[in-house]
């Protein structure tokens, strides 16, 4: 990819010259429609100056996202408290209480360890394109086609699985709390379910239709409506619940019931939980370019928002394993959320709906800012020509600035994923499971390519001499965990208890692979430039001997 270097009068702000440039030189855009434009640097503020002279994107977007506003953006992505509603059955399944403690302790610290590898990526390269477009600046030349391909379908079927399994779960808790309002009486049907998650996914699709300005006076203030709810809940349940059980119990009982053996193999399978809850972490990476000096606010944002993530977790799961009472019991639930019979049996009626409606709200926020994510993924990959009709994606709003176009075309593809479980719940499980393994195999192919190729260039953000240290064992860890997510969750294995993940991972990987090998390698040569930089005298900049590509 072309790298215009605009280095006239260029003066650094935080005294790292790689990312903090300001120029007095003008930049040539051409846009999907193949108008030519000129825009001056120097009236643009820093992130847009950068966005456009180092990484070759015009600037679309309005800047509102502050300090505040992007932690409570990467906070949401992983929706604690309703995530773990929505996932606490696989640990219980796996192996009872001491799986969903242990677990989330052993493999939350895997999931924190490529959680701040991609936060060092998104400080050195914050675009749209998340850790897809770092390929770019990560591999050598001739390998970045055929990696930033495979790189950004994957990430696309993992973001599309974690919005379509979070909008499952959000239809779950809303007929969960329907039924505890009718004691009961109310009977939870699959297709149901699958109406409720279509409708619920349109409305996400018309939140996210709202301008930059408003998602982020809407996304301010969850942080600390999650916050309440997760400690008053805590609180409350700790209060009420009666009797408990003990320490010995919570820390050290282990329940298989899954099927596998032994009875350690099984309890694998609860690193699931964490998995599912803590990943998605390049999601604030694709709102960069909505976010004043990116660089700094999204990878603190990222760390701080999954460190607090992984401590909260582990404590709910504590709370919840001292108060679930028979853990058979509430996996038999009739209505299929034990967390949310966990309240009912604990908090009474009143304060076991009003806990899973706190619940469905929470995972509401996840879908909302999910969807902005992958609204501006899709617009940043057709940016690129990575997705067919790349011209009509890349289409942004006169009136709300946002790819309106990219938005519902993803909301289109997360319903329809999810039909297939009017055909067999078993396939939504792995609906679950590919978001988590398609998620973090794409952040690993980036990271990868740093360790391997040595071209990486910190930016303010980096863990400095440990970065290679947490690297590697994140993307080890990922490999470990993958396996794990691929096989069978409950034996013996039968058309409805198959793990379907797989399933998905190999038909992507499959019209990708076909889609390449019919046109896509004819036309796509990596992330592209949109912009070409001069200087103050009118010349234009050397560009390291990248070949510059121009959407058409």
């Amino acid at each position: 990819m072309a790298t215009p270097e605009i280095m006239n009068d260029a003066q650094l702000h935080d005294g790292n010259a790689h990312h903090r440039r300001k120029s007095s030189g003008v930049i040539e855009v051409s846009g999907p429609d193949g108008q030519r434009r000129t825009l001056n640097l120097a009236e643009m503020n820093d992130a847009d100056a950068q966005l456009a002279a180092q990484f070759g994107y015009k600037p679309v977007f309005k800047r509102e996202f502050g300090y505040l506003s992007t932690f409570s953006f990467a906070v949401s992505i992983s929706g604690l408290f309703a995530t773990i509603m929505t996932t606490f059955s696989f640990p219980l399944y796996a192996g009872g209480s001491a799986a969903a403690v242990w677990c989330w302790l052993i493999s939350g610290a895997g999931c924190l360890c490529i959680a701040f590898s991609v936060a060092e990526l998104v400080s050195a390269y914050p675009t749209s394109g998340g850790l897809y477009f770092t390929i770019s600046r990560l591999a050598p030349r001739e390998w970045v086609p055929a990696l930033s391909w495979i790189t950004g379908w994957i990430n696309l079927l993992g973001q599309v699985a974690g919005i379509a399994s979070s909008e499952y779960g959000a239809a779950q808790m809303l007929l969960a709390a329907v039924s505890m309002g009718r004691d009961f009486n109310y009977t939870i049907t699959t297709n149901t379910t699958v109406g409720v998650m279509a409708a619920l996914t349109v409305f996400t699709g018309v939140v996210n239709s709202l301008s930059t300005y408003w998602m982020e006076k809407m996304t301010k203030t969850y942080v600390i409506f999650h916050v309440l709810v997760l400690v008053s809940c805590s609180i409350a349940l700790l209060v009420m619940t009666k009797p408990k059980h003990d320490a010995h119990y919570v820390f050290t009982n282990v329940e298989p019931t899954s099927g596998w053996s032994p009875a350690g193999f099984s309890f694998l399978f609860g690193f699931l939980s964490v998995s599912w809850t803590m990943t998605d972490y390049d999601a604030t990476a694709h709102i960069t370019e909505e976010i004043n000096e990116p660089e700094v606010k999204a990878p603190w944002a990222i760390s701080l928002a999954m460190l607090f993530t992984y401590i909260a977790g582990f404590l709910f799961n504590i709370v919840l394993c001292f108060c679930m009472g028979d853990p058979a019991e509430i996996l038999l639930s009739p209505i299929v959320q034990p967390v949310a019979q966990i309240f009912y049996n604990s908090l009474g009626k009143a304060g076991g709906i009003f806990f899973t409606v706190c619940g469905f709200i929470i995972i509401k926020f996840v879908c909302f800012t999910a969807m902005q994510a992958l609204g501006r993924t899709v617009f940043a990959f057709s940016r690129d020509r990575l997705i067919p009709g790349h011209n009509i994606w890349t289409q942004i709003n006169p009136k709300t600035g946002t790819p309106l176009y990219a938005v519902w075309i993803s909301v289109f593809f997360c319903i329809a994923i999810n039909l297939i479980g009017l055909g067999s719940y078993a396939a939504i499980a792995g609906v679950f499971n590919i978001c988590t393994i398609a998620l973090d195999f794409s952040y690993c192919i980036p990271i990868a390519c740093k360790l391997l190729f040595g071209r990486f260039e910190p930016g303010p953000w980096h863990m400095g001499a440990f970065s290679k240290y947490v690297n590697a064992w994140g993307c080890l860890w990922t490999l470990f965990v993958s396996i794990i997510f691929i096989l069978p969750t409950v034996r013996p294995v039968t058309a409805l208890t198959m793990n379907y993940a797989s399933v998905f991972l190999v038909l992507i990987l499959g019209c990708a692979a076909i889609f390449w090998y019919i046109s896509g390698r004819k036309y796509y040569s990596g992330p592209v430039v949109e912009a070409e930089g001069y200087d103050s005298n009118g010349e234009a900049p050397a560009l390291d001997g990248e070949k510059k590509s121009e959407l058409p």
